[in-house]
């Protein structure tokens, strides 16, 4: 069995290590930004030949922890399926699994050329507990040398927008390499988790920067993902402080990374990598940063790899702003250019927008070829948004007439009397007209300028509000304006309503945001009513409790840092949701309620232990001890984290974050005051000052407010002014 594997297998761990160091002179990374310790260059050497030597046909069978440690390099044979290859490597990682525990019995003599060679990959004194150690630490990584490749191809449209984008917003250049790590600077990949785009970003995370919906996913637009990485980097930088944890934060995030360095009282990433224990810091994590050094290194220095590489010409589109909601085919026939072509330019824009379901929406910055005469283009388009009769929609699972009318510009009953239905009439793969669209003469699209590092993507603030101006009138909701003595429970009970209802509506985290004088929408649609209420959370509600997590985080980490299999950037959420000597901090929205269920205890069992009077709400922050009765430790963690989960992803379903303002504490300020009077949940600002202690607010105390505004909407929910994006 082992002749006739080795048949389709090569040895050449020692062999491709000296031929990588005996390479010309390269161009490294700053070295003060971007440290090379020597006790790491062994696993950067290690990924350089995953990324340059070792293709997707095959892999290496080697020590997870010392990964100079090569046991073989496994070749796959021609037309081997998935399961095929798997149990090959599966068949190979037990045979060594075998030598290792052989070696590790004292043996020394009469043994096999496997066990001689394998023997001599480790120091001459090495001791039998050692050996047998490593039988549990066999692993294979599969080679990604051919992706690579191809990514330094497709990386000539885009790596020099990113390398810009980056330098604009007050990063290293260097980080442009990153995307060979994500997606092998794919715009169109989509991981096994759901991450998507050059930057991989999962959906929750994304919809902090990002449109991301049934119509529209920014992740996959190369320009507007990567201000968005820029914006996501200088956090985790701003909150850890170097470059090489920030990087290993993109993976673990920054929560963890800074428990990291918590733990061990140090930032220096050997200590971490090599010692840090945290129970989702895995392969994938420990390796994020030395294996973003080797694609650095095969980048920068390609023709040392690979030779000669033709990489994709710069991309030089034009950016154009829709005047109104415009289907796919009126955009060919204004632009006089084949749909492909246009759907290449804007990955940003779905099916559905490509099957003639969806119309791409109104203020879509739509990209163009570099030729296009821009003047006869603005005037056809506009043209085409004035002779646009009546279209029609296919509704989809899951949406309701409020969706698409709020979609379309419309408003829900006009688009039902238009149709002669109701909302209850509302069914998937039912046909609904559209009225006509009347494109206003202060509409017309605008030519956006190209990109550069004087020029943007994204509109200014400026634009952002100009564009306001020229949406068509909707009819606001019905309101009610709190009054003193007022409570959300009693708003409630008024309006026929439930207090999670309001707290939906109103984006707010707790019910005890609520103040004189504040503005509530209290107005339910019929297509809103009767939906589940992820944000209800009255005190002592009994709460539907989310299904357990099959692993502790959310983001368990996964064998090799691949561009398929690599964990993707965290979610939205560096609360501490762990039990801690029998023992929790109260974090938002959280009741007695929610946490007896939780613990499988009784409220007044909860309220018993923690000498709480009946009816006592408990503040955040407060610690509170916890008695689990009938689940473990993890599942009460995973209940836990998975309701804060839903909360936020109810939030960010509706809103999106554009940027943010540096605020100094004055006197008076208050969590209300920081969150724009409850309009910002406290989980999201929170998120943005992971360093700041919101238990001892003070005069002079700095804070990054976030400036969200509704996913549909163009006006943002802080009004400041001198916003920096």
């Amino acid at each position: 069995m082992i002749s006739a594997r080795r048949a389709v297998m090569t040895v050449g761990c020692a062999l491709a290590a000296a031929c990588i160091l005996a390479t010309p002179a390269r161009v490294h990374a700053n070295p003060a930004q971007f440290p090379r310790p020597a006790v790491l260059e062994p696993d950067v050497l290690f990924w350089e030949r995953i990324y340059s030597k070792v293709t997707t046909h095959g892999g290496l069978l080697h020590d997870d922890r010392h990964l100079d440690i090569v046991y073989e390099e496994l070749t796959f044979p021609p037309g081997l399926s998935g399961s095929e290859r798997s149990a090959l490597v599966d068949t190979v990682r037990a045979h060594y699994e075998r030598v290792l525990r052989h070696l590790g019995t004292g043996a020394r003599e009469d043994l096999s050329d496997d066990e001689n060679r394998v023997l001599t990959l480790f120091p001459a004194n090495v001791s039998d507990a050692t050996l047998t150690e490593a039988a549990e630490h066999v692993r294979f990584q599969l080679g990604q040398a051919d992706r690579f490749r191809e990514g330094l191809v497709r990386s000539g449209a885009w790596e020099k927008h990113v390398e810009e984008t980056l330098r604009r917003e007050g990063l290293p250049g260097e980080l442009s390499a990153l995307p060979h790590v994500e997606s092998s600077f794919n715009p169109r990949a989509y991981s096994k988790v759901g991450a998507a785009g050059l930057w991989q970003f999962m959906r929750s995370t994304g919809k902090r920067w990002l449109r991301v919906d049934a119509t529209v996913d920014e992740r996959l637009d190369p320009y507007k993902s990567t201000l968005a990485a820029a914006q996501f980097l200088n956090i985790n930088y701003n909150t850890l402080g170097t470059w090489p944890l920030a990087l290993t934060a993109w993976n673990h995030g920054a929560g963890g990374m800074r428990r990291a360095k918590e733990e061990l009282g140090t930032d220096d990433i050997v200590t971490i990598v090599r010692n840090y224990q945290g129970r989702t810091f895995g392969f994938a994590s420990r390796n994020f940063y030395v294996s973003f050094l080797a694609a650095l290194d095969v980048d920068r220095n390609a023709d040392k790899f690979f030779g000669r590489i033709d990489r994709m010409p710069h991309d030089d589109s034009r950016t154009v702003r829709l005047p109104a909601l415009m289907p796919a085919q009126a955009l060919e026939k204004s632009i006089g250019t084949d749909r492909e072509t246009l759907r290449a330019l804007n990955l940003s824009l779905l099916d559905p927008v490509w099957a003639g379901r969806k119309p791409v929406p109104r203020g879509f910055e739509l990209r163009v070829p570099a030729g296009v005469d821009a003047g006869r283009l603005l005037a056809r388009m506009g043209q085409a948004a004035r002779d646009d009769k009546e279209r029609t929609v296919v509704v989809g699972k899951g949406e309701t007439l409020d969706r698409i009318a709020t979609q379309y510009g419309l408003r829900s009953r006009e688009l039902a009397d238009y149709n002669q239905v109701s909302a209850r009439d509302v069914r998937p793969g039912m046909t609904l007209r559209l009225p006509a669209i009347k494109a206003d003469e202060d509409s017309a699209p605008s030519l956006l300028p190209e990109s550069s590092v004087a020029a943007p993507e994204t509109p200014s603030a400026a634009e952002s509000n100009s564009a306001v101006e020229s949406e068509p009138t909707v009819d606001l909701p019905e309101v009610h304006l709190v009054a003193h003595g007022e409570s959300l429970s009693s708003i409630a009970r008024s309006s026929g309503i439930t207090v999670g209802t309001l707290l939906r509506l109103n984006g707010l985290a707790r019910p005890d945001l609520v103040r004189e004088g504040q503005k509530l929408r209290i107005h339910e649609s019929v297509s809103e009513a009767g939906k589940s209420d992820p944000a209800a959370t009255a005190a002592d509600a009994p709460v539907k409790l989310p299904a357990v997590a099959t692993s502790s985080s959310p983001h368990a980490a996964v064998q090799g840092v691949t561009p398929s299999n690599s964990v993707r950037a965290p979610a939205v959420d560096s609360a501490d949701y762990r039990v801690a000597d029998s023992a929790i901090r109260v974090q938002s929205s959280e009741t007695i309620g929610h946490l007896a269920q939780w613990a499988g205890i009784t409220r007044d069992r909860l309220r018993a232990i923690n000498q709480l009077k009946t009816g006592e709400s408990v503040d955040f922050g407060r610690r509170l001890k916890i008695e689990l009765s009938g689940v473990d430790t993890a599942t009460f963690e995973a209940r836990r984290s998975e309701y804060h989960r839903a909360q936020q992803a109810a939030f960010l379903s509706r809103h999106r974050v554009t940027g943010t303002e540096p605020r100094r504490c004055q006197a008076g300020d208050t969590l209300w005051t920081l969150t724009r009077h409850g309009q910002i949940p406290f989980w999201l600002l929170r998120e943005y000052n992971p360093d700041v202690d919101f238990g001892a607010i003070h005069v002079g105390m700095n804070v990054n407010v976030p400036i969200v505004e509704a996913a549909t909407a163009s006006t943002p929910v802080s009004s400041a002014e001198g916003v920096k994006h």
